[in-house]
């Protein structure tokens, strides 16, 4: 028993805990530093991705955002467009509710504080819909963000399938020019600093099923989620490091995690041998099952990561509390970088890496198989 744990030098040398001092006027960066970073459990795990963060942002990595859980329902659309305007993240990969629901705002549409313990049957008469704590009108707010997409819809003209991030891209611009407060979109400020955003499951979503309407006119518009899949890995072979700040789990989590194996297994290119950095906010636990994409120690069997070790955190704690103080370290003690306008650059990336397939011999036996030429 026990010969399979991994035997690591046990030594009584870190760091001595000593009462925490608090003097009632401490600024977040200040409670990271002196508080939480010297005490223990998760509140040293977010200081300890606090300064990861930072260190990923001097280092000049490309930083992906993977966005699962309803985080713009109440309000997290903000510190996300507070890291954009500041250059701290450089495309996103998210849920379509996330991006649905942050179509409400810019608008004017309602989303309010309610209660958990409401009535459903009562807020269904009342044509509410709950999302916990928080309220959403059905006609105030649901159907009028449908409008809202499908006269953007109309304006997309395109006779070849496209990438999310290029949808994403065509609803942000029309956010910019159409709504009283464009401000309060995430979508529109990754339009204004051209940040790719992808859906992982483009199909999940009231984006996709406010699609069908065009498709059912006999005007549809293709989303082809295989041009998502070599876009983010074009970008992460492009990119001289790369870093993950993922809020939940989900398949925003593992696509991003997926596009190193895509290079190594797939493509056999094995120039990155997995992500530098990785953050992750989430309240799952890996023993059920539920921690999607799993630790990244275990990432690392995948070649998700570069190392089971080092430059990798695991806040176990609801984002809605951990996220807001994550944002407000890196915003208060870095400096603005410059933008890495991604969606200028994907497509060319994009065909290098299929050119880079086509001539390579690794793939003559398929490109023979396939009749490729």
């Amino acid at each position: 028993m026990g010969k399979d744990r991994p035997t690591r030098p046990c030594r009584l040398e870190g760091r001595m805990i000593e009462p925490l001092q608090l003097q009632g006027n401490e600024s977040v960066p200040q409670m990271v530093d002196r508080v939480f970073a010297q005490s223990g459990f998760n509140g040293r795990r977010l200081a300890e991705a606090c300064q990861l963060y930072s260190r990923m942002l001097r280092e000049d990595t490309t930083v992906a955002l993977t966005l699962a859980g309803a985080m713009t329902p109440i309000g997290m659309s903000g510190p996300i467009i507070s890291l954009i305007e500041n250059g701290f993240v450089d495309f996103i990969i998210s849920t379509g509710a996330n991006l649905y629901h942050d179509l409400h705002r810019p608008f004017g549409c309602p989303v309010v504080q309610g209660t958990f313990y409401a009535d459903d049957n009562e807020l269904a008469e009342r044509g509410i819909a709950r999302i916990y704590d928080t309220f959403i009108s059905d006609g105030d707010t649901l159907l009028a963000t449908d409008r809202v997409i499908l006269e953007a819809l109309a304006q997309i003209e395109s006779r070849n399938p496209i990438s999310t991030a290029q949808l994403h891209y065509a609803l942000g611009r029309a956010v910019c020019e159409k709504a009283p407060h464009p401000e309060k979109s995430l979508l529109a400020a990754a339009a204004r600093f051209d940040v790719p955003i992808y859906c992982s499951a483009p199909g999940d979503s009231s984006i996709a099923m406010n699609l069908i309407v065009p498709y059912l006119l006999g005007k549809p518009i293709q989303i082809d989620p295989l041009r998502d899949v070599i876009e983010t890995t074009a970008i992460v072979r492009n990119s001289k490091k790369n870093g993950a700040v993922e809020i939940g789990g989900g398949h925003p989590k593992n696509f991003y995690m997926q596009t190193q194996p895509t290079l190594s297994q797939i493509l056999h290119d094995f120039s990155k041998q997995g992500h530098d950095y990785f953050i992750q906010l989430t309240t799952d636990a890996p023993h059920w099952g539920g921690l999607s994409g799993a630790t990244p120690q275990e990432a690392k069997s995948w070649g998700k990561i570069k190392d089971a070790a080092i430059n990798n955190v695991v806040v176990y704690s609801c984002a809605s509390i951990t996220f807001p103080l994550l944002c407000q370290y890196v915003l208060t003690t870095n400096k603005p970088r410059q933008s890495k306008r991604l969606m200028a650059r994907v497509s060319e990336w994009a065909e290098a890496l299929a050119e880079k397939v086509r001539r390579d011999k690794t793939f003559s036996h398929y490109r023979k198989l396939w009749r490729c030429g």
